[in-house]
């Protein structure tokens, strides 16, 4: 990275760093005329749940992604908020999930979805710029993603704003959606090598109907054109540390944690 890039982007990382009762209004760096529509900078002492959820629409009692195979039964216990941030800490601890198989992992989510199958969203979005700033962890055998699932629960299409597995080193970006044959399809991009896990980073994605744009610390890295690449169906918004994808954690691996700042949504 150039030394002005680096600057710039360091600028704007404190920038957006300021909440919405701060002396800067914070903004995306995409350019247009954008409303700060939902922000969480987790300043209080436990999770809003008038804005977040910690499982999936499926939860029963925990809940899990049995589509990736991941080793971890999500449980609301392994979220926490503190110190101005919210923390997903995922755990080496057996629990029997309501599917009646044996995790051997507990760990923590975000949702902006449904406490259970026949409830309502708490948000969805169409369109926007989204954003958070987020610490992964250091350890082996993790799964991070902040990302954007479909109202109808039912994938594709789906957005990884970002996503890490296998290493913390590079930061994967996926678009996936059905082609007109009803085929799965996906577009993948990536930045790298960088200490992600060394502090915090801002991952955004602008996304409009005809386009979603990724960036990494305020810096345009990845891009998909062509709307029938990009979502036009109402979505919710996900933080999740998954564990398991696509290896197990190393045997002296015990525990991780995940802290995310803050999160949030603009709208034109």
């Amino acid at each position: 990275m150039r030394a002005g890039r680096a600057l710039a982007a360091i600028a704007l990382v404190l920038t957006a760093s300021c909440g919405p009762s701060g002396t800067e209004e914070p903004s995306p760096p995409a350019p247009g005329d954008w409303g700060l529509v939902f922000h969480d900078d987790f300043r209080g002492a436990r999770l809003d749940a008038g804005r977040w959820t910690t499982c999936y629409d499926w939860n029963e009692r925990g809940c899990t992604n049995s589509g990736n195979d991941e080793q971890q039964w999500y449980l609301p216990g392994q979220v926490s908020v503190g110190d101005g941030v919210v923390t997903l800490n995922a755990e080496r601890r057996s629990a029997r999930g309501s599917d009646g198989r044996t995790y051997p992992w507990v760990s923590g989510m975000i949702s902006t979805g449904r406490d259970h199958w026949d409830a309502r969203p708490r948000r969805t979005f169409t369109y926007g710029y989204f954003e958070a700033s987020v610490h992964i962890p250091s350890q082996a055998g993790m799964f991070t993603d902040f990302w954007l699932m479909p109202a109808s629960r039912y994938t594709p299409p789906e957005v990884d704003i970002m996503e890490f597995r296998g290493t913390t080193q590079r930061v994967k970006m996926y678009a996936h959606w059905r082609d007109r044959a009803g085929s799965d399809q996906l577009e993948a991009g990536g930045f790298g090598p960088v200490d992600f896990p060394a502090g915090h980073h801002v991952f955004g994605l602008l996304w409009k109907p005809d386009a979603l744009t990724w960036y990494v610390d305020g810096v345009k890295r990845f891009q998909v054109t062509g709307a029938e690449r990009v979502p036009q169906v109402p979505m919710e918004v996900l933080i999740t540390l998954a564990v398991g994808v696509p290896q197990s954690p190393p045997r002296r691996v015990d525990s991780a944690r995940m802290a995310v700042d803050w999160v949030r949504v603009w709208q034109e």
